[in-house]
């Protein structure tokens, strides 16, 4: 019985060598308010969003695509690994770390991205594919 469940396991999308698809990432628009303090983002709205890769959740925020752009015309939205991992948080940010808003130290900033971490990773429970609207988390 064991052996008949084991590729019914590898091939969830939570296993060490699934690679996700588009279809698997979940999205929810999340924006800052006028009273929020602690927003820690250069921009005042974008997209959450999380995917499991390599086994683990895996969340990240995305500038939103600028009004003014027509919609024929290209956008590579910058994006931003969320992690309480200041490794992650740093490194693994180096080459978009303008999208965060300016932190005193790599402690200020985890403490910043931590709550948007967290609800990334409440966001990868939802079934693959989701796009959840505001305060749905």
């Amino acid at each position: 019985m064991a052996a008949m469940a084991l590729p019914i396991m590898l091939a969830a999308e939570q296993d060490l060598f699934h690679m996700p698809s588009a279809e698997d990432v979940r999205i929810q628009p999340i924006a800052r308010t006028d009273n929020e303090t602690g927003w820690p983002f250069s921009v005042d709205s974008g997209n959450l969003t999380c995917v499991w890769s390599g086994g683990q959740k895996v969340v990240f925020f995305f500038e939103p695509r600028p009004e003014d752009l027509d919609e024929d015309e290209e956008f590579d939205p910058r994006g931003v690994l969320l992690s309480v991992n200041p490794l992650e948080l740093t490194i693994g940010n180096i080459a978009t770390r303008g999208l965060f808003a300016p932190a005193g130290s790599v402690e200020e900033r985890i403490r910043l991205v931590a709550p948007f971490a967290a609800m990334g990773d409440k966001l990868c429970d939802q079934p693959a594919g989701s796009r959840v609207g505001y305060g749905e988390l």
